[in-house]
């Protein structure tokens, strides 16, 4: 959400410590996420393909942030795009606990 006072994914101070891709168990359905830890919140991120084909233009130009992984860098790469799917979660108010598969 639109913050005009300030914007959370700007700071200049904010680490990524690790990112990845994640399947999310909703009620009824599994979604295909990606998440980013920074060293002070956590976002989870839906993956979007697009449908569309850049008509005959070299995806490779498309200018990516060397510090997204490979995988990532791919996925844009190839149309792919990620929305942010809720707010960003604080560490400070996380809890991770192991859970056994399903």
């Amino acid at each position: 959400r639109e913050n005009s006072s300030e914007n959370i994914l700007s700071s200049a101070n904010r680490l990524l410590l690790h990112e990845g891709k994640l399947m999310l168990a909703e009620s009824t359905r599994l979604l295909d996420v990606y998440l980013f830890l920074f060293d002070d919140f956590l976002l989870i991120t839906k993956i979007k393909r697009n449908k569309k084909k850049y008509g005959g233009s070299d995806t490779s130009l498309i200018p990516i942030c060397p510090s997204l992984t490979p995988e990532l860098q791919s996925f844009i790469r190839e149309g792919g795009f990620c929305t942010v799917l809720d707010q960003p979660i604080p560490l400070d108010r996380l809890i991770l606990k192991n859970v056994e598969p399903v």
